[in-house]
């Protein structure tokens, strides 16, 4: 007995630990401040489709087809005859007890049913975006940095420069006529080949990479050019500071000092932008899924505005507010693994 006693006092001291432990609480207090802004953000939405000319019945009325009966049948099987106040509570009830957001006029289904299998495809492209943009920016800002004021580093921060002013649809259009000049080496159009049911898992995964390539590069061509330069920016103001030069004086390595002392305290506001950054390439991302026909959330969401698809452009917007809530979370948690002096008072 005396034994089960101390494995039950060290759970509840194991639970209470995390109940009670700084990040737990932090997390905590951001998901409730995310509930708010979520509900604030979904509010305001609907309150402006609700405002804007027209509805959905506005491509059925001129059909002859159709008589008014069945607009009136139609109408009151929608609830377009309700205040907009009861058809935003009837959805967020929905939401909150079921999990339930709404009927999608145009598709004739759940929203649920249309937008998860849209929300993956554009959750894809952004992390592999994200991925290729940091793989690429953080290793030139690095070289620019380290061969300030040389040719090299002019070629680098010309090529930023271009990148940054270079508009996404005309990156997207270039890939387009170079996919078409190398035909059939680079898939345009959709996320699957024809014959992806046949393949074998391995086969399915290749599949998909392949025909990610070109949308992931339209991407990340303007996003690699910003974070290149704050990169840059970044480790020669910290090699600027008084700690760096006492470890030079010390006689350190110039490698250990560089590579140890100031990227490790260069790369605090890179990590503050990835949560703003991968929100803004689920928002962004509508040019390349456009272009090659990729399945994803952005232009879902312009298909839902032209039809007036009330309820699918709710839960699209609300979805982007989630991805930017969590992935500024993420990266406060992740500035606090990645430079343990920061504490996460520090960040509120």
């Amino acid at each position: 007995m005396k034994t089960i006693g101390i494995k039950s006092n060290s759970k509840l001291s194991a639970i209470a630990g995390i109940l009670t432990n700084e990040t737990f609480l932090y997390v905590i207090k951001r998901l409730l401040q995310g509930i708010l802004t979520l509900f604030l953000a979904s509010l305001l939405s609907f309150i402006i489709i609700d405002q804007a000319p027209g509805d959905f019945l506005d491509t059925l009325k001129g059909n002859p087809a159709i008589s008014q009966e069945q607009l009136d049948g139609l109408i009151k099987l929608y609830g377009l005859d309700q205040p907009w106040y009861v058809q935003y509570w009837s959805w967020l009830v929905g939401v909150v007890t079921r999990f339930e957001f709404g009927y999608s006029y145009y598709y004739k289904i759940p929203v649920t049913s249309v937008i998860w299998p849209r929300v993956g495809a554009t959750l894809l492209l952004a992390v592999a975006s994200i991925f290729v943009t940091w793989a690429i920016a953080i290793p030139l800002g690095i070289l620019s940095a380290v061969k300030q004021n040389t040719l090299l580093d002019r070629i680098l921060r010309t090529l930023s420069y271009i990148g940054q002013g270079f508009p996404s649809f005309i990156a997207a259009l270039l890939l387009l006529f170079f996919a078409q000049s190398v035909s059939p080496l680079f898939p345009v159009g959709n996320m699957e080949s024809i014959n992806h049911s046949e393949l074998s898992r391995f086969g399915k995964i290749i599949d998909i990479g392949w025909h990610m390539i070109l949308p992931t590069i339209a991407l990340s061509l303007t996003s690699f050019a910003g974070l290149q330069r704050l990169t840059r920016g970044q480790l020669l103001d910290v090699l600027r500071q008084d700690y760096i030069q006492t470890a030079r004086a010390k006689g350190l390595p110039e490698n250990r000092v560089f590579y140890v002392h100031a990227l490790r305290n260069a790369i605090n506001p890179l990590i503050t932008l990835l949560g703003f950054e991968f929100a803004s390439l689920l928002s962004g991302s509508f040019i390349a899924e456009y272009f090659f026909n990729w399945p994803g959330l952005g232009t879902l969401t312009l298909t839902a505005v032209q039809a007036t698809d009330t309820y699918l452009v709710m839960t699209s917007l609300t979805i982007g507010a989630a991805m930017l809530i969590i992935g500024n979370l993420l990266a406060d948690l992740l500035l606090k693994v990645v430079d343990p002096r920061i504490t996460l008072d520090n960040l509120k």
